[in-house]
């Protein structure tokens, strides 16, 4: 997908080689645009380059169009599904071919500190494709092999890229090696509890109980892996030099983690009755579910501030990147899970807040999206003038 070729270098891709210690953060992160010295031509070159967090695209795609739908734009909400699964498509078999072409830079990408977490964007991108055919289609076999396909791809990267980043030998410093791409495992980890949540809702017995369970028990894992890798987060934010280079947009996913365990806790709060145990339990799911939320709007005012500062003092440059995506899908998600929680929890006054989030992030959405096709078209004419690759 577009600008491929210059994904895996800024931000969450960013390398901690030696070279790039030695240099200023912004000057390395130009160095790596320029892929060491040797400019992509062509798309094998580009797919090369394509990065671990493009799933991104989907999961972005994927919440507005549901957020749509749950605000009254059934047109747009049925657009964006059919796009979705285009999309969804198309980068399945671009990573498929990125893995046989290019199997060095796959893997190797899965056990950087920096790249590997993009990697979970297959998992939400997938739950949340999921989440889209249970309620938008009503297909609950398409809706289950899709959340089948999500747990298989978490259990996996969960366990592959955590185990590799403990056993490597070499490890980059703290401010070098995490970014708030590291809690798109946490996002992974809670589409997996919407999405069993949602198939319980429309699931009968013997399965409803079981994935009810495994809801909390995402929703629980999602919470305990938001706590330690927060406090990592905040202290690199704190104690370390931060250049406007450091502030990619994937540092959006510190509100989107909490968007999405504020959807998850709503949608526990609304299968209750039909689950004995999560009765016993609605105290806690709906202190927490209100916490999850309440820390999620606590870090838009400091993200807008971060971001002025980068933009406007720091005078960033505002182009298209597809890390935007990870800027996208928060947005949206707040959207969505405000909504959600106001239903579940009987507030009946929050009705205005995601709707206002919602615009902005289809606003937020149509523009990274025609950022992403001039960047497609760029690439294509670069492809057209170098010949094949």
């Amino acid at each position: 997908m577009g600008s491929v070729g210059r994904m895996g270098e800024t931000g969450m891709d960013r390398t901690s080689s030696d070279d790039s210690r030695r240099l200023p953060a912004s000057a390395a992160a130009t160095a790596l645009r320029a892929g060491g010295g040797t400019p992509p031509s062509g798309w094998r070159a580009a797919l090369a380059g394509l990065s671990p967090s493009y799933f991104g695209l989907v999961m972005a795609t994927g919440i507005v169009s549901l957020g749509s739908g749950m605000m009254g734009l059934p047109l747009v909400s049925r657009l964006l599904f059919l796009l979705n699964v285009v999309q969804y498509a198309v980068l399945c078999g671009l990573y498929a071919l990125r893995a046989i072409h290019h199997p060095r830079r796959f893997f190797g990408d899965m056990v950087d500190h920096l790249r590997g977490p993009g990697y979970f964007t297959t998992v939400a991108g997938t739950g949340i494709l999921a989440s889209q055919f249970i309620v938008q289609t009503d297909n609950i076999r398409v809706g289950f092999v899709l959340w089948a396909v999500a747990v298989v791809l978490w259990l996996g990267l969960t366990y592959t890229i955590f185990t590799a980043f403990t056993v490597k030998p070499d490890k980059p410093t703290l401010d070098r090696g995490i970014s708030g791409a590291w809690l798109l495992a946490v996002v992974a980890t809670q589409s997996l509890a919407v999405s069993s949540a949602l198939l319980a809702a429309r699931i009968g017995q013997p399965f409803r109980l079981e994935l009810n369970l495994m809801a909390l028990s995402m929703w629980l894992w999602g919470g305990m892996l938001y706590i330690w890798m927060m406090s990592l987060i905040f202290y690199r934010y704190a104690f370390f030099r931060f250049s406007p280079d450091d502030l990619a947009p994937p540092y959006w996913i510190n509100m989107g983690a909490m968007a999405i365990s504020t959807l998850a806790g709503s949608l526990l709060i609304l299968n209750a009755p039909a689950a004995p145990y999560l009765v016993s339990l609605l105290p806690f799911l709906k202190g927490f579910t209100v916490f999850y939320w309440a820390t999620g709007t606590w870090w838009i005012p400091m993200l807008l501030l971060l971001g002025i500062w980068r933009y406007v003092f720091q005078r960033f440059p505002f182009q298209y990147d597809p890390l935007y995506w990870g800027a996208v899908f928060p947005l949206g998600m707040y959207a969505a899970c405000t909504w959600q929680m106001d239903h579940a929890m009987g507030f009946g006054f929050l009705s205005v807040l995601p709707r206002g989030f919602l615009y902005i992030a289809l606003f937020a959405w149509v523009l990274t999206f025609a950022g992403m096709i001039r960047q497609v078209v760029r690439i294509m004419r670069a492809s057209g003038r170098a010949g094949p690759a």
